[in-house]
């Protein structure tokens, strides 16, 4: 008899967590699948301090063939899932195409990029979701600064040390504090001009940061900001975004050639593709993480409108914090359709969050405990290192470095600016000519090529089409991608093939 097969889409905080628990269930009385673009699972809550800097890229991710035993893992994008037939359609790395069949299914897709209907956002923004955007924000940072060191033009030097972060949640809060202290560490080494300094701007449409938070530690937060330079603007956000800087809701023009967007996220469209019941995008389960009407099929994360128990009528918020212990629940829950013990319904007890704030300052709350400052500090790094699924040591020793050593800024030019658009339903790969969106076929020439890597520049990119996500236009899964012609010169590190008309770079929950 031939075991039952259990696929699992997705390896963020949701899907590597019922992973993990279906691995140390089953026992290998199931068939545990894997299916994920990348082979690592991504702690976004160190993500800032990649961008700034602090930690090196693969201290953040965690191996997932290396920490999930008895798990097949395959490397590959869900395009679309046959609920009738019981199976994954996927797109692999190199673009060939494949199909899991499944007994159960577990929707993790996780979430992307918020997008809102602002003139140029697409064409100038980047993201905060994935690990090429924050590779690419710290090259684009160091440069930045290096070119207006190198500048005699005292305008130029002050649009290219603006730097625009959209959204004061955790995501933007996290990134404008750490950068702040990245570019003061960099002028040391590039002096700017008599006078100036980098500006870090932060504007939400909230009156307060971290609106989501106690109000304690909103104004720890708030506080420690503006201490530190930081320009923040509450009840303003941006108007509109043009190549030589932003127009804010409150008439003022900023010339900037950084616009970081961190407004938050919306679950996968994966999830939207099935035709189920839906919650604002999100797949409508039951207490059990179940599908009505599907009970083979299983949901959790950002992509799961999850009942919250606790406050009837609500949903639970899209937290890496819900998504893991949903991860948990889940696994029991898949264990249990096979016999395996007895279901459980997802609650939560609220422990508390905490928010770093970059040095020794971060505000938190554990438990109910309201701490800031250095004690904040010393519980936020313990929190991180006791969360994380590995890597612990190499993360403690790059903290401690860090502390004694002067930071690299240094330009590896690995991540194009095209490479990591606004628009995209793959926030975790980085494009490259070849390989095409999420959804599309190879081109004809590269079939079977091996070789291969992610999607080439996108068309919301100067020199192309608007984004076809935006009023008007199609979903970023429907864009055809064609390989740049042989003549065409490789574009640098922050231009993006064709006439050149933008800036640069820069969400919260499942990764």
């Amino acid at each position: 008899m031939s075991r039952p097969r259990i696929v699992i889409v997705g390896a963020g905080f949701a899907g590597y967590r019922t992973a993990q628990t279906l691995s140390r269930l089953a026992r290998g009385r199931a068939e545990i699948v894997l299916l994920n673009p990348t082979d690592y699972f991504l702690y976004l809550p160190l993500l800032p301090q990649v961008a700034a800097g602090i930690l090196e890229p693969r201290r953040v991710t965690v191996s997932l063939s290396g920490t999930l035993p008895r798990v097949r893992l395959v490397l590959g994008e869900a395009d679309r899932i046959d609920l009738d037939a019981r199976q994954v359609h996927y797109t692999g790395p190199e673009g060939e195409g494949g199909t899991l069949a499944y007994d159960r299914l577990v929707l993790a897709a996780g979430s992307v990029n918020k997008l809102l209907p602002i003139p140029g956002v697409a064409e100038h923004a980047h993201g905060f979701r994935g690990l090429p955007e924050a590779l690419y924000l710290r090259d684009h940072v160091t440069r930045q600064v290096e070119l207006a060191a190198a500048t005699d033009d005292p305008k130029r030097c002050a649009s290219r040390c603006t730097f625009v972060v959209v959204g004061a949640g955790y995501t933007g809060t996290e990134v404008a504090a750490h950068g702040q202290l990245f570019t003061d560490s960099q002028v040391g080494g590039h002096p700017l001009r008599t006078g100036m300094r980098p500006r870090w701007m932060l504007l939400d449409i909230a009156d307060r940061v971290l609106p989501e938070l106690d109000e304690r530690l909103s104004r720890t937060a708030g506080k420690v900001l503006r201490e530190r330079g930081v320009d923040v603007r509450m009840g303003t956000s941006v108007k509109e975004a043009t190549h030589d800087g932003v127009l804010l809701t409150d008439g003022e023009f900023v010339e900037t050639r950084t616009l970081v967007w961190c407004v938050g996220v919306r679950p996968d469209p994966l999830a939207e593709s099935l035709g189920l019941a839906m919650e604002r995008g999100r797949l409508l389960v039951d207490p059990h993480l179940q599908v009505p009407g599907r009970p083979e099929v299983f949901a959790c994360g950002d992509a799961a409108a999850v009942p919250d128990l606790e406050k009837p009528g609500q949903y639970t918020p899209m937290t890496a914090q819900h998504a893991w212990r949903q991860g948990k629940v889940c696994g029991h829950n898949v264990a249990a359709s096979f016999g395996g013990g007895e279901r459980r319904a997802y609650r939560h007890k609220d422990m508390g969050f905490v928010v770093d704030l970059g040095g020794v300052k971060a505000a938190a709350n554990p438990l109910g405990v309201n701490f800031s400052g250095v004690a904040a500090g010393a519980v936020t790094r313990g929190y991180h290192l006791a969360a994380m699924p590995g890597n612990r040591v190499r993360v403690a020793a790059d903290w401690l470095l860090d502390a004694v050593l002067p930071r690299q800024a240094v330009q590896l030019g690995l991540v194009r600016s095209w490479s990591v658009p606004l628009d995209t339903a793959s926030p975790e790969l980085a494009r490259v000519p070849g390989r095409p969106e999420r959804g599309q076929p190879p081109a004809d020439g590269d079939r079977g090529r091996g070789g291969g890597g992610g999607g080439e520049p996108a068309k919301d990119q100067p020199g192309g089409e608007p984004a076809k996500n935006q009023p008007g236009g199609e979903p970023a899964k429907s864009r055809p991608t064609v390989s740049p012609p042989p003549d065409q010169p490789q574009p640098g590190p922050d231009v993006a093939p064709g006439p050149v008309k933008r800036t640069d770079h820069p969400g919260e929950g499942d990764s």
